[in-house]
């Protein structure tokens, strides 16, 4: 079996075995840097991802190459989500917004990083996602602000962070239990946005004070412990 010739990005496609040995890897990586922190063994990764150590490092050469594709997968994840909702927020944007929310509630499993915090890679291809989600968000707002549905005063940053904790349940939570209780929070927060009886707001935080503490500290502590995701 052959690779095909590359893919739309211009990078070599991976033989069919060698693509489904790279997925099971990085859904190891996710539930183990959910369970123990983005220090979890990489042995312990290729244990769960059913491969050999040597089979991981062939995929992702260190550590911080494995957090970047977990970082990398998520933010690509939340930005089509964005997108969709997007394409139909003309007819109703609140109810975009809405499912924006309930589909990063959906797909919480995806974005343990840079959730559960710990080193996130100071990636090119990571701050290029951010900086386009936050400018899709704008946009989403934008749209909702002329149509009157909106606040003036919400922000993309709002929504980033709805959207965070909304998918970091309670503890213990049963799974159905904690995406119910997400779902009723996003109910609450949207009508929150609606203009109607808004009071003012205490000062935005830019999406900047929420991603300086993200980029990696020369020397510092490679990883977190698992918290409540």
């Amino acid at each position: 079996m052959t690779p095909s010739a590359s893919r739309e990005d211009g990078r070599p496609r991976l033989r069919a075995d060698a693509a489904r040995n790279r997925d099971q890897i990085l859904a190891a990586a996710r539930s183990a840097f959910r369970e123990l922190g983005t220090a979890a063994p990489l042995d312990e990764i290729a244990r769960r991802a059913g491969v050999n150590i040597a089979t991981l490092y062939r995929r992702f050469a260190d550590r911080d190459a494995l957090i970047r594709q977990v970082v990398v997968d998520g933010f690509t994840l939340v930005l089509r989500t964005v997108r969709r909702a997007l394409d139909t927020s003309a007819r109703d944007p609140l109810s975009a917004i809405g499912e924006f929310l309930l589909t990063l509630v959906d797909e919480r499993e995806m974005l343990v990083l840079p959730l559960i915090g710990g080193p996130v890679t100071d990636d090119p291809e990571a701050a290029t996602l951010q900086r386009e989600i936050v400018a899709a968000l704008e946009e989403l707002l934008a749209t909702a602000r002329a149509q009157g549905v909106v606040r003036p005063d919400a922000t993309a940053v709002d929504l980033i962070a709805t959207g965070a904790l909304s998918c970091r349940p309670l503890p213990h939570l049963p799974v159905e239990q904690a995406s119910a209780l997400a779902a009723r929070h996003v109910r609450i927060f949207l009508d929150g946005l609606r203009p109607d009886g808004a009071r003012p707001l205490p000062p935005a935080p830019t999406n900047e004070d929420l991603t300086v503490h993200l980029h990696p500290v020369k020397g510092g502590d490679r990883g977190n412990g698992p918290s409540g995701v």
